[in-house]
């Protein structure tokens, strides 16, 4: 059963921000990519306890490309799914925080409200870019420490983290910039798009807060096991659309078949049963949870 509104009382009684704080103490926590409800369900089954909403990720599902198109609504509604499914202390992927400095502080509050445990901002221009492709335009430095410093004073609860894009441009600037979201007030700080073990060692060496570690496919960043992000003393390493991938390609396959065959039955041992869905899902609690409302004797 999920850890949501069917069982309350199995609730933390931490905030989703303090049990965050608490993964921050530990080195190479896997944080699972999760774009909606199911996915989210499924990592906190897997044993994963942190989420990371991707903009990437949640951009694809609505067959959008990520290049800032996706409005705060957008992103918080599915935030909310996902804490509300989970359970889970949920990072989300604000990209430049929706605007300025004003526009920074409602999402936060917004993300708050949602019931995340941290919001990620950074230091791009829109359009923004993945951050793993070329041709990105950064903010000023100081640009971006006024949107962090707006977070912090928005936040009563929240976790601000803080990308930087500027590994592009040099690391010393990166590293540069680095120092001052965090001076901001940035909590946990996510250097973007490194592409060598000695520039992630420097990072490590150089930043003194938690750090943040982005093991997605296909990038600049070399595939290192989690093994080694925790010996190299990266708190947090995040899988961002890896699943979206996987299901993407599997629905891909799935429907070419379909197209070919005009039937599923060659694709039976690929689905989760019903069965399996039903316990994934709760289906069964909830049943239950209405029959003995209905069976209640009134006062």
């Amino acid at each position: 059963m999920s850890t949501n509104w069917l069982n309350g009382e199995n609730r933390s009684p931490l905030t989703a921000a303090d049990r965050f704080r608490n993964l921050l103490r530990s080195k190479g926590t896997a944080t699972a990519g999760a774009h909606d409800g199911i996915s989210g369900v499924l990592a906190r089954r897997a044993g994963f306890e942190a989420l990371y909403l991707s903009g990437a990720a949640l951009s694809a599902s609505m067959a959008l490309p990520d290049l800032g198109l996706l409005t705060l609504e957008d992103v918080a509604r599915r935030a909310r799914e996902i804490v509300r499914a989970s359970g889970l202390p949920l990072i989300v992927d604000a990209d430049t925080g929706f605007g300025e400095a004003l526009n920074v502080m409602r999402a936060v509050r917004e993300f708050e409200d949602a019931g995340v445990a941290c919001v990620q901002i950074e230091d791009q221009l829109l359009p923004k870019k993945c951050g793993h492709l070329n041709d990105k335009k950064l903010a000023t430095s100081d640009e971006m420490c006024r949107k962090v410093i707006a977070a912090r004073k928005a936040a009563s609860k929240i976790v601000v983290c803080a990308r930087t894009d500027a590994a592009a441009v040099s690391l010393d600037e990166a590293i540069t910039r680095a120092k001052a979201y965090a001076a901001a007030g940035a909590e946990l700080i996510f250097v973007e798009a490194l592409t060598t073990i000695d520039a992630i060692k420097r990072v490590r060496d150089e930043i003194d807060v938690p750090l943040l570690a982005n093991m997605t496919e296909f990038g600049r960043t070399p595939q290192i096991p989690l093994t080694e992000w925790e010996a190299l003393g990266y708190e947090i390493v995040i899988y961002p659309v890896s699943s979206f991938r996987i299901s993407a390609r599997s629905i891909k396959e799935f429907y070419t078949a379909l197209a070919a065959q005009g039937e599923v039955g060659t694709q039976l041992d690929r689905m989760m049963t019903r069965a399996e869905l039903y316990e994934t899902i709760g289906y069964y609690d909830y049943e239950s949870l209405d029959t003995s409302i209905a069976a209640t004797k009134l006062p």
